[in-house]
């Protein structure tokens, strides 16, 4: 018995210092549980805020950073990093264009739309790769 825990804590322990640790990429991101990563009650606004920061410049790499109301999704995190080294209890994101958007919204709630919008961008590119064909007419599916 004690031979097969030395065994287990050495394979743990290589596999650790191997580079088994997982990176950010879609692969990871098409794994993890959005109601617990993105929820600022469970996680806290500086891990939500950190994750959206992380997976949002895969999303745009892949032209697949979402925009909406008229607020990128980078503008969103930058004015929830903002807000969070103020103190602000609301947002006023940046459009585009630099000017002041007429989107106000509270940082909790920010946080967890940015978080949520940088990494479902990820899973449906994975997910419209098996599923695309659903969507196509003529394939014998009666509409």
């Amino acid at each position: 018995m004690k031979k097969l825990t030395t065994l287990i804590a050495t394979v743990s322990i290589t596999a650790i210092l191997g580079g088994c640790t997982s990176q950010p990429s879609i692969a990871t991101a098409t794994k993890l549980d959005l109601n617990t990563v993105c929820s600022v009650e469970k996680s806290g606004i500086e891990s939500v805020i950190k994750t959206a920061a992380t997976y949002n410049p895969i999303a745009q790499a892949n032209g697949l950073e979402f925009r909406r109301l008229d607020v990128n999704n980078s503008a969103l995190i930058a004015s929830v990093q903002d807000a969070i080294k103020t103190g602000a209890k609301e947002v006023n994101p940046k459009d585009f264009k630099g000017k002041p958007s007429k989107t106000k919204l509270d940082t909790n709630f920010a946080a967890e739309r940015a978080c949520r919008f940088a990494i479902v961008p990820l899973m449906d590119s994975v997910e419209a790769k098996s599923t695309w064909r659903d969507a196509v007419p003529g394939d014998g599916l009666k509409y």
